[in-house]
């Protein structure tokens, strides 16, 4: 196995929500605290055992499960249809379906965006004139300062990097935004890997003269429990615990997203109006949150993102609720959806699942990627089958309707789930699996591609 395929499965295997075993550290010992506070919050006493692909299991989990013949046990629910069982047959009708999913996502899933925030103020810290694999850019290093004149003991400062290329200055070129990690990332147990381990997308992205941005977007929220009492969710609660449905990592990392949005609605160099998203594992999750709750991205780009992402609950396959509520990752989520990794629930008490947040994103369009077992690590299942590709793409498939009724196209329900390497693409929604472990790098050539035919309308 190379370096860097070490890198991307075991970093993947974190990315994506695996219980590793942990040594003792002061912030892991703290995000266990939080979660007990949080638990003791929504009533919760046990929670059910998380899942691990390692064979054997690691730590307290139990193995997973990458059997399809077990991974079925209750249909997705009808985005179409209203909790009080009246079906959507118009768009009117869908405008409070929409908002009636979002109050449910946000109430017991993800959180509440704040209905009052701090301001944003952004400064360009240097400008550097760099070379993209041939094309010359110039790059804006960027802070945007949140106002903490409410609690001055806390400091949040956006972190995001716009590289366009010289030829397009000025010119109101398309953009695409990816969450992205700037500084070296530390795993829970210590761990340290490589800043950005995936820069050939930019290079990609500034070859077909569009701006390329990345966003370090743990500067906007910490990536850990101990730091829900810092960032933009501290900053807000003035240092105090959550409350029951305020909002996670998630939410937090996508309104860091709409406030750089919002910056560049004031960029002359980048068009507004054609900026992709795009995130891969956790920050797969990310995206996927604020494209439905952002409506001014103009494409998203989903990778890899399992639980908690694209992979429905309700399938027992791979990653699961119990997992992503471990205490290494429970704070992307609100505090209530604790509720539902405790023992005595299933993922079918769950509300609402992810084909209707797929359905969110509609009539826009939703590029979904995935990969496969890691090619040289198969006795492990380590790569992209924890995060359930097959799943997300029969989440895709069941939100089309959606897409259908709001006048743009979905995938036809009889679709199978596609081989690796083949592209389904019906106009609006987009899938490919490729041939890798838990990487994006295969499908960006494609999502590109993609992006490019709208980006041109």
């Amino acid at each position: 196995m190379s370096k860097n395929s070490i890198l991307l499965a075991v970093a993947g295997m974190a990315l994506a929500g695996v219980a590793l075993a942990q040594t003792a550290n002061p912030t892991l010992e703290a995000s266990r605290a939080v979660r007990a506070e949080e638990m003791a919050l929504v009533g919760v006493t046990a929670l059910r055992p998380c899942v691990s692909p390692l064979n054997p299991p690691a730590g307290e989990c139990e193995a997973a499960n990458f059997d399809e013949a077990k991974a079925n046990p209750w249909p997705l629910p009808d985005p179409l249809v209203f909790a009080d069982g009246t079906r959507v047959t118009t768009k009117a009708q869908w405008r409070k379906r929409r908002a009636e999913l979002l109050e449910i996502f946000d109430r017991e899933i993800f959180g509440r965006i704040p209905a009052h925030t701090p301001k944003v103020s952004w400064r360009v810290d240097e400008t550097l004139h760099e070379n993209f694999n041939g094309v010359p850019v110039v790059t804006q290093k960027l802070t945007g300062h949140v106002d903490n004149s409410a609690d001055p003991a806390i400091t949040v400062d956006i972190k995001v990097n716009i590289s366009v290329p010289e030829s397009a200055k000025g010119k109101h070129v398309p953009a695409v935004m990816a969450l992205a990690f700037l500084r070296p990332f530390i795993l829970p147990d210590g761990r340290t890997f490589p800043a950005d381990p995936h820069p050939d997308w930019k290079d990609q992205t500034v070859a077909k003269g569009w701006a390329a941005i990345a966003y370090d977007n743990t500067s906007t929220q910490p990536d850990n429990g101990a730091g829900l009492h810092a960032g933009i969710i501290g900053l807000v609660n003035k240092g105090g615990p959550r409350k029951p449905d305020d909002w996670g990592a998630l939410q937090a990392w996508g309104w860091g997203a709409s406030r750089i949005l919002d910056y560049l609605e004031t960029d002359s160099d980048i068009d507004a109006r054609r900026v992709a998203i795009m995130g891969h594992s956790r920050n797969g999750k990310a995206a996927l949150v604020m494209m439905a709750h952002d409506p001014r991205f103009a494409i998203g780009f989903i990778s890899s993102s399992g639980a908690g992402g694209a992979a429905p609950y309700r399938r027992y396959y791979g990653e699961t609720i119990a997992s992503i509520e471990n205490p290494t990752l429970f704070h992307w989520m609100a505090p209530n959806f604790l509720k539902y990794a405790a023992v005595g629930k299933t993922a079918n008490d769950v509300p609402v699942d992810t084909d209707e947040l797929i359905a969110l994103c509609a009539p826009r369009p939703l590029f979904l990627g995935g990969g496969v077992e890691q090619p040289d690590a198969p006795s492990n299942k380590i790569g992209d089958l924890w995060v359930d590709p097959v799943g997300s793409f029969k989440a895709e498939v069941a939100a089309g309707p959606v897409y259908v009724l709001l006048g743009a196209k979905g995938i036809a329900a009889d679709t199978p789930a596609p081989t690796p390497s083949v592209l389904v693409d019906s106009g609006e929604l987009a899938f490919r699996r490729h041939d890798q472990g838990h990487t994006p790098n295969p499908n960006w050539p494609y999502f590109l591609a993609y992006a490019q035919r709208y980006f041109k309308s």
